[in-house]
């Protein structure tokens, strides 16, 4: 586990760490400076979630820097490993600790934090959750209805299995892979089997909850000849990509999920959720609780997608696709496609960059 505490330099010897207030203002007595200790729990390590990780900080540190003063975060950053032990842990030290907010990144630590501040209402923001209406973690999209609102990574199913059936369409076996006890898997395959009921194509579902696990479903889905792999936002089998990639590409079979970082890790396509924008929104909603006093029962929870399909160029010559000729075939699907060359995180971005792509994304609130 390690910590990570945020802190404009030109106040650091002027602070002290005095006891802070409880909401809404949430500050110290310093009448020139609001100081809020917030505590940040990954879920596990993988591409997808600490590129989410990396840019909450990031943009706190910039939310901080563009304050002049007015405002300080320290922010504790913890990963619990996907352990549940390891995260009630976490989740007593930052009450312990008097933080003023939690971020819950990916859907069982939200629960998990929102089953710790039942009594206490400490604000919980998540982010990553791709279906917290169906979790419990909200009333509705619209008005949460408690102490919790976030960011979702609700994916369009739909988007990807066009993508699919539009590079393939003879496919007639189609792999659903997931993990059975992620929440976050449930709607989208649900979703995705009433797809394949419709067009009449056969699916055999697949799961694991462990890298190992994970694995041997790929040697089943091998042997059973599947014609594609379909994978949600699954935290389980995002970990396990980098495990997977090369037996799926030497067998022949693309894997489309639904994220870009699963493209990052071998996966022949990634389409859906951008989550830089996702991390940049997650931490404006932080702001906007703390810092301008909204209630977290009346915020929205918001969703995104930025209609990219990320495909891995390495694995698409390996399937012999030309990549030019099938990012012909998933323009008029998308909103753009893009290669990405096989790595196990994704490169830290410039200022410049980061802004750039927060311009072009819109984030959507529902």
């Amino acid at each position: 586990m390690r910590k990570n505490y945020l802190t404009c330099a030109a106040l650091i010897s002027a602070m002290s760490m005095s006891t802070i207030a409880s909401a809404p203002v949430f500050a110290s007595d310093n009448s020139d400076t609001q100081t809020f200790k917030i505590g940040i729990c990954n879920y596990v390590d993988d591409a997808s979630l600490n590129q989410i990780v990396s840019n909450i900080e990031k943009q706190l540190e910039k939310i901080e820097k563009d304050s002049d003063g007015a405002v300080t975060f320290e922010v504790t950053t913890e990963n619990c490993m996907a352990d549940a032990t390891v995260l009630d842990q976490i989740i007593a030290n930052f009450i312990a600790d008097d933080v003023d907010l939690m971020v819950g990144v990916a859907t069982p630590v939200a629960m998990a934090m929102q089953a710790a501040t039942e009594d206490n209402e400490i604000p919980v923001v998540f982010a990553a959750v791709s279906d917290p209406v169906s979790t419990g973690l909200v009333e509705s999209m619209e008005e949460p209805g408690a102490n919790i609102t976030g960011t979702s990574d609700y994916l369009d199913t739909t988007a990807v299995m066009d993508l699919l059936f539009a590079a393939d369409e003879e496919a007639d076996h189609i792999a659903l892979l997931y993990d059975q006890g992620q929440d976050s898997s449930t709607t989208a395959i649900e979703e995705a089997k009433k797809y394949l009921d419709d067009k009449g194509v056969d699916y055999t579902e697949y799961t694991g909850t462990t890298v190992d696990e994970v694995m041997l479903a790929v040697d089943s889905i091998i042997a059973d000849g599947a014609d594609a792999v379909f994978t949600p936002s699954d935290n389980t089998i995002m970990t396990a990509e980098l495990s997977i990639y090369e037996e799926l590409a030497e067998a022949g079979i693309p894997h489309y999920a639904g994220a870009d970082s699963f493209a990052l890790n071998g996966a022949f396509c990634g389409y859906g959720v951008d989550y830089i924008n996702l991390g940049v929104e997650t931490a404006n909603m932080i702001n906007s609780i703390l810092v301008d006093g909204e209630e977290p029962a009346k915020t929205p929870v918001m969703t995104f997608d930025n209609g990219i399909a990320t495909i891995n160029t390495e694995v698409c010559d390996q399937l012999g696709y030309d990549f030019n000729e099938i990012s012909k075939t998933f323009e008029p699907l998308c909103t753009a496609v893009k290669g990405i060359e096989t790595a196990e995180e994704f490169e830290e971005e410039s200022e410049s960059e980061t802004e750039t792509e927060e311009e072009s994304t819109e984030a959507q609130e529902k």
